[in-house]
Order: C-alpha cells, then structure tokens, then sequence
C-alpha cells in the first residue's frame, strides 16, 4: 500500500481514538434509544402528513402532490433533529477539556496532532452521519409517489451533512482551546438557537426588498433548504445578475452553504491541530505566574476589604435562605458572565424597541410586524429557557463532582430548604433575562393601548382587531415565569439525580423538550378553536404567543371578542397553576427521596 494511503489510514480509518469512540459509543444503549427515537419521528410525520394530504378519491398527480409535501416535511424535521443531537453527540469532546488528565494522557501517546483531531472528530461524529445514513430508505420511498426528485433528497442530505460537520468542528474547537468546560455544551444550544433565530430575522427583513433569496440564505441550513424546496415563493437571483462572491450567495446559496460550511469545519480544524498540543488558546500569553491572559482578563478583584480587619472581606447581607441567595449572586461572579447578561438585556431591549418604532414610522406592515414580533419574542424566550435548563440542570451535579454537596450536607440546611433554595435562586436569575421578552411584548401592548400613538393607519386591521391583545403585556408573565419555573424544576430533579454535568443537562432537555411539545403542539391546534381553545392556548407560552400577536385566530373580531379573551386569560391562570403545582409535587417527591439519592451517589465524580 503506497505511503500515502497508509498515512490516510491510519489519520481516519485505523485512528486509535475514533476506533475507541465508535466501538464504546456503538454499545451505548442510550444511542440506540436516540436513532430509534430519531427514525420512529420522522416514520410519524411520514405517515401522517401523507394521510393529511391524501383523499379517498386520488389521482396521480395527487399522489406526487403528497409525496413531495410529506418530503418537505421530513426533510425540515431531519435537519432540525440533526441540529439538536449532533451537539449530544458532539459534547464528549466539550466535557473532555474539564478532565486536564485526560490531556496529559493523550498528549504523551505517540499520535501526531492530526490523528487527535480528527480522530476525536470522525469519532464522534460517526453517530451523526449513521443518523443521516438510516433515514435514507425512508426518504427513497417518497419517490415513489412521484413529485421528488432524486437530486433534491441528495441535495438535503448535503445541507444536513454540513450542519453536521460544521457543529462537530466547532465542538472540536472548543475542547482543543481548553476555553471552556462542561457547561460549554450546552452553550452549544444557545448558540445554535441565537445564530438561526437572528440569521432568519435578518433574512425576514431584507426579504421585504428582494422578495427571494437574501445574503442570509447560504449562512443557514434552514433557508437553504427552502431555497431548494419552494423555488417559486423563495426565487433565487437570476444567473447573472451579481458577481463574486455575493453572486454565489445569491444565486446558488444551497452549493454556498455546502462549500462554506466544509471550507469553515477545514479552517477550524487547522487551528485545532496547531494549537492541540501547545496547550490550547488557554495558555495564549501565560506568563511566570503560570495564569493565562484569559484568566487575568476574567479575573475580579476583591472589592469592600476591611485592611483594619486584617484584609478580611466585608460581610454580605444574604437572604433568609443562604442557598437561593448564593444561586442569584453566583451566576454574575465574573466579567464575562455580568457582560453577557448585560448585552442580552440591552440589545435585546433596543430591538424590540426599534421593531415598535419601523411599525409606527410604516416602514413594517401590520402582518410584517406580526410575525417580527412573533419571531423575535419566540428566539428570545427560547434562549431563556435554555438557559434556564442549563442553570438548574447544572446547580446539583457540578457541586457534587466539585465535591461543594459533601460540604453543605454538613450544615443545618434541611433537604427542603436546599431544594427551594435552589429554585428560587435560579428563578430569580432567570427573570431578569426573561423580562427582555417581556418587555417588549409590554411595549407592543402599551403602544397598543396608546391607539399608536397617533400612527398614520392606526393599529386595527380592516377587521378592527388590533394588530397585539393590549392585555398580552400584562398576561405574558403569567404565562411565562411559571414555565420557567418548571424548567428549573426539571433540571433539579436531573440534577440531583446524575452522576454527572452531561447526563443531566441531556436528561432535562429530553424531558422538557417531549412534555411543552405535546402540551404546546395540542395547545396550538385547538387554539383556533372558539369556546375552550383560548382556554387551552394559555396552557402554553408558544400559543398563547399566537393568539395574543395573531389576534384573527381568537375569533371573527366583528362580533364580540370579549369572551374568547377572557377565556385566554382564565386558561393563562391555569396553565400558572398547572405549573405551580408540577414544581410542588417534583419538590415534595425530591425532598422525600434527598437523603436516599444523595447517599447513593456520594463520591460521585
């Protein structure tokens, strides 16, 4: 065998540490539950909008029609999927870095940098490509019904492949840089959730000029998609039209997105394999003290020193629970966490203001604000909840592998008082940072309410509904801050009951994820409904979102909506109480089985 193709070998195919991953991975049987669980949704949304879309009475022609919609249907779905697992997949690699023996360990084997890299790489992300490469028969069957083309299921799983890689470089990247710890995985959802939702807003916007494709398209899987599935309502620009690389973006954003998420995964794959063995990016500028620039930018001072009390630190007032105090306080302990609280508050607050003012300056349509609102309230509650996952998922765990749990189970903090602590500290944490989307909603109401504040057209539609529910400000908290609070609860009861960082915060996601999904996705289609569907639709953030900005769903607007309101408002309630009383009931079973949990898994690492 040439030399060549030996080195090739042994960089991917015969690499020691994807050989280890993929041969410890494959008899996970948590892995086998995900590709069950990953091939059985998408068979469901095959088979259902198949049925949807298909009469007892069909023709050929009707037969394509529904092929092709049941292919769009999963082809979204797959790559959804795809963006929510491979970061599951991929946050070995993240947690690694935690362990710096883990490191020394591999850094002393003969492996060059590359076979690290790319081992860890191909390694994990095997799992992601057998997810791609099962689902293929499923998605040669809509073929034939006719109506789907075979390049267009090619091109699909090329748009999903390169989410895939693009996502495991990234998660690469961040072990390699030894920035960052286990948390950073679930970074990984925030940022995936952030980047799609701002790429998607922005390509909104611009689309109200071009009418087709936008610069966006080619930087997210999502648009590219549907610049390749519905050619006619998402044109591209003409051949022709531009030059460079703007002509590429514009008029072949699918091949743009392909080629610059492999261009992007070899990039970062480079600076992975240089600066693997130097230490990562977190030795960048060590000086004597053997502490890194990073570390001396991030480090806070100690502020409030008594020099007549021998340098002691002021004491703090804390609140009647010392543990729900310490949770609100130590989630802004460091620069960078104060930072990034503070950007998110700002630039959030200011976009939603300067979506208020394009409406009342007619720059946005009544339906243009509508769904600018919508989206961008929806983007940001979605990234509080994850936080909010993330936060408590966390709160237990980390204490007992940094080994904080053993040192506080010495104190006389009963088990209940712990627990409530926890949650109140992490809600307190997370209503700051929901009151970005609340708030916003608040204005949209208030400007509402205000009659526009003399807005040239006023705020009522043609059918005198107006464009938000001027109550929706006022119910939005109620609606919300429960939910978190649930989700904070899941992510204790995870918590407390993992051996480690990943496994709960995985737990929660899944828990959370499947619960709002069935409760949210039954809310919404009874939502339309009169009579009880407000009262359903306030069961869940997402509808009661679409009934209080789309206010045509409530009703006919030119008979009496009074009820239909009411009847949101009274289902907001009980959605309230529905959440309070899920928090109690995880409380009381928590506190019941405390001792019993801890002890069990005591001297966990």
């Amino acid at each position: 065998m040439p030399v060549f193709l030996q080195y090739l070998q042994r960089l991917l195919l015969t690499n020691p540490i994807a050989v280890r991953l993929v041969h410890n991975g494959g008899r996970r049987s948590k892995h086998m539950y995900i590709r069950s669980a990953y091939l059985a949704a998408l068979i469901i949304v095959l088979l259902w909008t198949l049925l949807l879309n298909t009469s007892s009475r069909l023709s050929y022609q009707d037969l394509a029609a529904a092929g092709a919609a049941s292919f769009t249907a999963i082809a979204y779905l797959q790559i959804t999927l795809i963006c929510v697992l491979a970061p599951v997949f991929m946050g070995g690699a993240i947690a690694q870095e935690a362990n710096p023996k883990n490191w020394e360990v591999i850094l002393t084997t003969p492996l060059t940098a590359g076979q690290i890299v790319l081992g860890n790489l191909f390694g994990r992300l095997f799992f992601v490509i057998a997810l791609l490469a099962c689902s293929l028969p499923l998605f040669a069957i809509t073929q034939y019904f006719g109506g789907v083309p075979g390049s267009s299921i090619l091109a699909s799983y090329l748009v999903a492949a390169g989410a895939a890689l693009l996502v495991g470089t990234t998660a690469i990247a961040l072990s390699v840089s030894r920035l960052v710890g286990k948390r950073a995985f679930f970074v990984f959802y925030v940022a995936v959730v952030s980047y799609l939702a701002v790429t998607f807003a922005i390509d909104l916007l611009l689309r109200r000029t071009t009418g087709g494709v936008t610069l966006m398209t080619s930087l997210n899987p999502f648009l590219s998609l549907q610049a390749l599935l519905n050619p006619t309502t998402y044109p591209r620009a003409a051949p022709g039209t531009h030059a460079g690389l703007t002509g590429w973006m514009l008029e072949k954003p699918v091949t743009t997105w392909c080629v610059g998420s492999v261009v992007v995964s070899v990039l970062l794959m480079i600076a992975s394999t240089i600066t693997v063995r130097a230490g990562g990016l977190q030795t960048l500028g060590e000086g004597d003290d053997g502490v890194s620039v990073w570390r001396k930018l991030g480090r806070k001072k100690t502020a409030g020193v008594d020099a007549q009390a021998g340098g002691s630190r002021a004491p703090r007032s804390v609140w009647q629970n010392p543990i729900a105090w310490r949770e609100a306080a130590s989630r802004n302990s460091s620069p960078g966490k104060v930072l990034a609280r503070w950007a998110f508050l700002v630039a959030g607050g200011a976009f939603g203001l300067v979506l208020i003012a394009l409406y009342h300056f007619g720059t946005l349509s009544h339906a243009e604000f509508r769904l600018a609102l919508a989206a961008t309230i929806s983007a940001e509650l979605l990234v509080v909840a994850l936080i909010a996952i993330n936060t408590a998922a966390t709160a237990i765990s980390k204490e007992r592998e940094d080994g904080h749990l053993d040192l506080l189970l010495t104190t006389p903090i009963t088990a209940g008082a712990y627990l409530w602590g926890k949650l109140r500290g992490l809600v307190a944490y997370i209503v700051p940072l929901a009151s970005v989307p609340l708030g916003t909603l608040m204005f949209a109401s208030l400007y509402v309410l205000a009659n526009g504040l003399g807005r040239q057209g006023g705020v009522l539609l043609g059918s005198g509904e107006p464009v938000v529910l001027p109550e929706a400000g006022w119910l939005a908290p109620v609606a919300v801050i429960p939910f978190m609070a649930f989700c904070v609860m899941v992510g204790l009861y995870w918590s407390l009951g993992s051996k480690g960082v990943l496994g709960s915060v995985v737990g929660t996601v899944a828990v959370v994820g499947v619960v709002t999904g069935i409760i949210g996705l039954c809310a919404w289609n009874v939502s339309s409904s009169t009579g009880v569907g407000p009262v359903f639709a306030g069961l869940s953030p997402a509808s009661f979102l679409k009934l209080s900005i789309d206010t045509g769903t409530i009703g006919p607007w030119q008979s009496s909506p009074i009820g239909e309101r009411i009847a949101l408002a009274v289902g907001t309630l009980i959605g309230a109480l529905v959440n309070f009383g899920i928090c109690y009931s995880i409380h009381s079973a928590l506190v019941r089985t405390f001792d019993v949990t801890v002890r069990k898994l005591a001297g966990g690492k």
